[in-house]
C-alpha cells in the first residue's frame, strides 16, 4: 500500500508539471491542509487526491504553539490517527525535523514512513542551507526513506532573509542545493510575485509550491507563471476556528441583546490569524 500511495502522490506532481510545461493546460495541484483525523476525513470525502498537514494547525489542535513545541510522540500519535481514516497518500509537515542532527531527523522520518506517510515538508528556517542539505542526504541514506517525496521549504521570503534581487538569487541557490541533495519539490512560502515565480520555475527543474490564502484567488495566475503546487498552510484551520469563534461571539451577543444589555450592532466578528492563535497556546 505504501508503494502505491507513494507512486500516486509523486505522479500528481510530475504529470501536472509535465503538462504545464508542454501545453500550459491541465489544472494546478491545490492542497487544503489538514490537522487531524476529522479534517482528513472531511477533505478526503470532498474528492481530494492526497492529504497534507499543516504543522501549525496540527500543533494548535493538540494545544501547542507552532515552532516544534509539539512533543514528537504527540506528532506520531496524531499522524497514526490520520492514517487510520485515510485512504489517500499523506504528506506530513515536520518543520525543521525537530532536531539539528541530521541522523535524528532521518530517524523521525523513518518512523513516519513506518506509519505509512509518503511525503514530508522539511524547512531551512533561519538555519544555514547546508544543514537542510545534510538532513535531506541523511533521509535519502536511510533505506526506508529513499523513495519518500521530500518537499524542501526555504524561508527566504517568509522570514525576509534577503530582499529584492538578493532574495531571488538566495532562493535559487538554496532550492538547487536541496534538489541536488534529493528533494523532489521546492516550497517558497511568502513569495507572491508572478515575475519572480516565473523566473524560479523556469530555472529550477523540479515542481515548486507556493502558499496562498484560502480564497485561492492567485492560483490561476501563479500557475500560468509555472508554479504547479499550492497549499493554504494554516488558513484552513484559521477559517474553521474563526467560524467557531464567531458562533460563540454571536451567541453571547444574542443573549446580551435579549437581556437588554447590548445592541446587535455591537457584535464584532473577526477572523483569527496565525499570531492570535499561537499566542493563545504559549503557556
Amino acid at each position: 500500500m505504501f508503494e502505491s500511495r507513494l507512486q500516486a502522490f509523486t505522479e500528481l506532481h510530475t504529470k501536472i508539471a509535465e503538462s504545464n510545461i508542454a501545453t500550459q493546460v491541465s489544472a494546478p495541484l491545490v492542497f487544503i491542509n489538514i490537522w487531524d483525523a476529522a479534517s482528513a476525513a472531511v477533505v478526503q470525502a470532498s474528492g481530494a487526491k492526497a492529504l497534507v498537514t499543516s504543522s501549525a494547525s496540527l500543533a494548535w489542535s493538540l494545544g501547542y504553539p507552532d515552532g516544534e513545541a509539539l512533543p514528537l510522540q504527540e506528532l506520531l500519535d496524531a499522524v497514526a490517527r490520520i492514517m487510520r481514516v485515510s485512504e489517500l497518500p499523506l504528506s506530513v509537515d515536520i518543520e525543521a525535523g525537530y532536531s539539528d542532527n541530521p541522523s535524528e531527523v532521518a530517524s523521525l522520518v523513518a518512523k513516519l514512513v513506518n506509519l505509512g506517510v509518503v511525503g514530508i515538508n522539511l524547512e531551512d528556517g533561519a538555519q544555514e542551507p547546508e544543514l537542510l542539505v545534510a538532513k535531506i542526504e541523511a533521509i535519502r541514506a536511510t533505506e526506508s526513506c529513499r523513495a519518500l517525496f521530500i518537499n524542501a521549504r526555504t524561508d527566504v521570503y517568509l522570514r525576509a532573509l534577503a530582499s529584492d534581487r538578493a532574495a531571488v538569487e538566495m532562493t535559487k541557490r538554496r532550492l538547487l542545493s536541496y534538489q541536488n541533495a534529493g528533494a523532489n519539490c521546492g516550497f517558497i512560502p511568502g513569495l507572491s510575485c508572478e515575475q519572480v515565480a516565473s523566473e524560479l520555475a523556469n530555472e529550477i527543474q523540479m515542481p515548486l509550491n507556493l502558499m496562498v490564502d484560502a480564497s485561492l484567488s492567485t492560483v490561476d495566475t501563479l500557475f500560468k507563471s509555472g508554479i504547479t503546487r499550492f497549499s493554504v498552510g494554516p488558513a484552513s484551520f484559521l477559517n474553521a476556528y474563526s467560524a467557531l469563534l464567531n458562533s460563540q461571539t454571536s451567541s453571547m451577543a444574542e443573549s446580551e441583546f435579549n437581556s437588554g444589555l447590548n445592541s446587535k450592532a455591537d457584535i464584532e466578528l473577526s477572523p483569527l490569524d496565525y499570531n492570535r492563535v499561537n499566542e493563545l497556546l504559549v503557556l
